[in-house]
């Protein structure tokens, strides 16, 4: 069972900087990929970065050049630095982890956070 824990959401002035963190409490499964994923109101969920268990990243294009996502393996960790932050980053963030067991064959499980809203307004 894999429970995820997100904090570091809130209101915040165009410009500035927020940074979310996700702790994902597993111990059994493989953490192979984690992330974060956002959705505004009345939109869907839309990829934001992600991180693979390698380092390898991928961002969103709207958001490359001002967030950073690092994870820290030992601590089961995700981080997303947000900045530069604009109005239309507006949503609620949610992590995400991607799981497999540790035999063969592999079984995959994804696991969502509860999400943490950022709010972007003057």
């Amino acid at each position: 069972q894999v429970q995820l824990v997100e904090s570091g959401g809130g209101l915040v002035q165009p410009g500035g900087s927020l940074r979310l963190s996700c702790v994902a409490s597993v111990t059994i499964f493989n953490i192979y990929t984690m992330g974060w994923y956002r959705q505004a109101p009345g939109k869907q969920r839309e990829l934001v970065a992600t991180i693979i268990s390698d380092g390898n990243t991928n961002y969103a294009d709207s958001v490359k050049g001002r967030f950073t996502i690092s994870r820290n393996n030992a601590r089961n960790t995700v981080l997303l630095q947000m900045n530069s932050l604009k109005p239309e980053d507006t949503a609620v963030y949610y992590c995400h982890v991607n799981t497999a067991t540790p035999t063969i064959p592999r079984r995959w499980y994804d696991y969502w956070g509860q999400g943490t809203q950022v709010i972007v307004s003057s």
